[in-house]
């Protein structure tokens, strides 16, 4: 059956220029020269044995067949490009794009990604870490991991996990400078994470009213200062789920148990007009799940 069709080179040459009227207008839109035109052209008149054009001087007119055949390739090419482009939404579909802040990414969701793409081998995700925790949702993301107060509008929001800020050291710094109770605090640098604001909500916490908070360097980052923390350079403060790989690894251990509870958490957010799609239903599913089975352990 195949060998009856002609090469498809041959019918857009075809219905280009008899849509113009013109091999020069149909070479322009197809980027090559009027003589490969008509050189396709002379290949399908070949290829049905009949003349498609009648070529008058300067001017060009279909005959009767190529007036025939024009109405009913039109159709068909129409019908190609539509089967394509629907090819392709439904390859694009696939594609779920997640923004997470980078220490989020790096300490949590990367070690367990690969639980989802087991479950969803049908999703191709594409992971995107933003140095803010939080912000506007553009458009080219489809869900997103935010760390803040949950105070978003126009977005579906859904808070992951409550979590405690821990109290975290280097087992190196706390062999050689031990920390008994709070006022040995004083004595250590504090490392900060985007503002000082911290530290200061844990000293009023304790109370630990000499510990001078405006000591200590302050980092971008949270991962910048577990790395600092592990480094022996000083005390942190971090939300369990992004510290909980470094203390299970023995590179930080607890300094002391506290029940102050991280005034952010860490939402999952996507915009509403896309609540309904599966790929995003399907991440938000698994990692809400994920999150509760790991905090009733």
């Amino acid at each position: 059956m195949y060998k009856r069709l002609p090469p498809l080179n041959s019918l857009k040459a075809f219905e280009s220029a008899a849509r113009f009227l013109s091999f020069t207008k149909a070479a322009n839109e197809l980027f090559v020269t009027q003589a490969a035109i008509s050189h396709q052209i002379k290949i399908l008149e070949d290829f049905l044995g009949v003349e498609l054009f009648k070529r008058k001087n300067r001017a060009l007119e279909l005959t009767e067949f190529g007036k025939a055949y024009y109405v009913d390739i039109t159709k068909i090419l129409h019908r190609l490009v539509e089967a394509t482009d629907k090819l392709l939404s439904l390859k694009s579909d696939k594609h779920l794009t997640i923004s997470v802040p980078q220490t989020f990414g790096i300490q949590w969701l990367v070690p367990r990604l690969s639980e989802f793409n087991k479950l969803h081998p049908d999703i191709e995700v594409r992971l995107k870490g933003v140095d803010q925790d939080e912000g506007l949702l553009s458009q080219d993301i489809d869900i997103a991991i935010y760390y803040g107060r949950g105070n978003w509008d126009n977005l579906q929001v859904d808070r992951l996990v409550e979590e405690k800020l821990l109290v975290l050291a280097a087992p190196k710094l706390l062999a050689e400078k031990p920390i008994h109770d709070y006022q040995d605090l004083k004595h250590h640098t504090l490392l900060h994470i985007h503002t000082r604001d911290n530290w200061q909500y844990m000293a009023d916490y304790l109370p630990c009213d000499e510990l001078n908070i405006q000591q200590g360097p302050i980092f971008s980052h949270t991962f910048m200062a577990l790395q600092a923390a592990i480094h022996a350079q000083g005390v942190v403060l971090a939300n369990r789920i992004l510290a909980q790989q470094e203390l299970d690894n023995g590179n930080l251990a607890l300094v002391f148990d506290t029940n102050l509870r991280d005034p952010k958490s860490f939402y999952v957010v996507n915009h509403l007009d896309n609540s309904s799609d599966e790929r995003i239903i399907a991440f938000r599913t698994w990692i809400i799940q994920t999150m509760n089975q790991e905090e009733n352990k």
